[in-house]
């Protein structure tokens, strides 16, 4: 192949390439702004996902008693509240279909103030990309014990480790769902219970 040929081929090269991209005329259309315009909204929104931490929620039956047990304790740093928690959607999420572990049995408690509704709750780092969001709302255990559920077994093996790497007092009840109870510094027994679905 002589070198003519070579060029003369590389002269229609971008007329090749042109006929795959879209002409200028398309791009600033209103039609392709808006396709621009939805490939970055969606790019960003994978990207936020992607990096916005994992949250487990735990319900407690006293608010000032978590915080004293997850910080003094347990010595978990606090930690910022995650971008798409600001819109408290997660206290819409199933509030008609609340679980009965959840609530009181008896009217007296469930007018209790310990219990009030605190939408804010208690935010701390579990680990590197996981945080833990403490709020109120559960029911007080067998003689009104302190006691925190959670749905997800994940978050309350995470607190055991916790539990045992600060080498507290602590009696495993349950495996399955996981049940355990931790003494605190005042002599509090806490019950940490997996609500199973």
């Amino acid at each position: 192949m002589t070198s003519i040929t070579i060029f003369a081929s590389f002269l229609y090269l971008p007329q090749y390439l042109g006929s795959f991209l879209p002409s200028l005329d398309a791009l600033l259309s209103t039609q392709g702004i808006m396709v621009m315009l939805l490939v970055a909204y969606a790019g960003a929104m994978w990207m936020f996902l992607t990096s916005a931490p994992k949250v487990h929620t735990v319900m407690v039956s006293d608010l000032d008693i978590a915080r004293q047990f997850y910080e003094n304790v347990l010595n978990l740093p606090a930690a910022d509240i995650p971008l798409q928690y600001y819109y408290n959607y997660e206290q819409t999420l199933g509030a008609t279909g609340m679980d009965p572990l959840y609530l009181s049995a008896t009217p007296e408690l469930a007018a209790n103030p310990r219990m009030s509704n605190n939408n804010d709750g208690l935010w701390y780092q579990l680990k590197k990309n996981t945080q833990l969001h403490v709020i109120s709302g559960a029911s007080f255990g067998y003689k009104n014990r302190e006691r925190h559920v959670c749905f997800d077994r994940e978050c309350l093996e995470e607190v055991l480790m916790r539990v045992q790497a600060r080498r507290l007092k602590y009696k495993v009840r349950r495996q399955k769902p996981l049940n355990f109870l931790v003494k605190d510094f005042q002599e509090r027994i806490i019950e940490m219970a997996e609500v199973a679905n």
